[in-house]
């Protein structure tokens, strides 16, 4: 296994200037995150400067499978915490050949809302409270839960310490340091209140560019969840009965108080 680890950590930059870019895009759900990997020629920052990509939306409930092809437009960059060096993580959104949004692309009337002159004089800040529950893989139980069973009842979790209490906490700074590395603007992290529960906050961030980061903080949640063996689940209610929901606060701030439209962006397009 030490090749293997050897070749996942090869720095490019030593060999070649082409640089892996990872294209993420939002699935038809709303809430499930897709990802496909491109070889560029060098170094980008400039997402206008990134082609364009396509997908098999068939794959991913967003086209008919007589007529599939979906259309990728990069939208954001991030420096890729898991290939490191110059390679890059790509939030884009979706469209049709023709150039129209797809229907489950929420971002495209958002980002001509956050566009629009008065908004921008607004300066609209926002800051994210992401709450989601850590699930054991073949059991989809919560982690440090019996299997089938129940913790002690709730009261000591919430940004508790020690391993009675608080359950995958090298999940939570591994996600936290790569968010760091990836430019997402996350201000902190905590323990929730049921076990196996955590919450990170991305912000405080203006405009679009705060749904962009929570979107790849998300997804970088998901590879590293992955990789640790573990599910990640942004269900609102995980376990039934008396014990704590898990949702994405949203606080807001502006020159005045209009109302933004990034939360029915970034919550109501991922609810299960």
């Amino acid at each position: 296994m030490s090749l293997l680890s050897d070749l996942i950590n090869l720095n490019l930059t030593d060999s070649t200037d082409k640089i892996i870019a990872e294209y993420v895009w939002i699935g038809g759900s709303g809430l499930d995150l897709r990802s496909k990997a491109r070889t560029l020629p060098g170094l980008v920052t400039d997402p206008a400067k990134l082609p364009r990509w396509n997908y098999d939306g068939s794959s991913t409930n967003q086209a008919p499978g007589d007529d599939s092809e979906v259309i990728l437009y990069p939208q954001a960059i991030f420096k890729d915490p898991f290939r490191r060096g110059n390679n890059i993580l790509v939030m884009c959104d979706a469209y049709t050949p023709s150039g129209e949004p797809i229907p489950t692309n929420k971002r495209f009337n958002a980002a001509k809302i956050f566009s629009h002159a008065d908004v921008v004089a607004e300066e609209p800040w926002y800051g994210i409270e992401q709450e989601y529950t850590l699930l054991q893989k073949d059991v989809h139980w919560p982690l440090g839960w019996p299997v089938g069973g129940f913790p002690g009842p709730q009261g000591p979790y919430y940004c508790g310490t020690g391993a009675d209490k608080a359950f995958g906490r090298d999940i939570v700074d591994a996600h936290y340091k790569a968010c760091l590395y990836a430019g997402v603007n996350i201000s902190g992290i905590n323990g929730e209140v049921m076990p196996g529960q955590w919450e990170y906050q991305v912000g405080p961030t203006v405009g679009i560019a705060a749904g962009d980061q929570v979107w790849i903080s998300r997804y970088i949640l998901e590879r590293i969840t992955e990789i640790a063996g573990v599910v990640l689940s942004f269900d609102p209610k995980p376990i039934k009965g008396d014990w704590n929901g898990a949702g994405a606060h949203t606080n807001y701030r502006s020159t005045s108080r209009i109302e933004g439209q990034l939360q029915t962006w970034i919550l109501t397009s991922s609810l299960p």
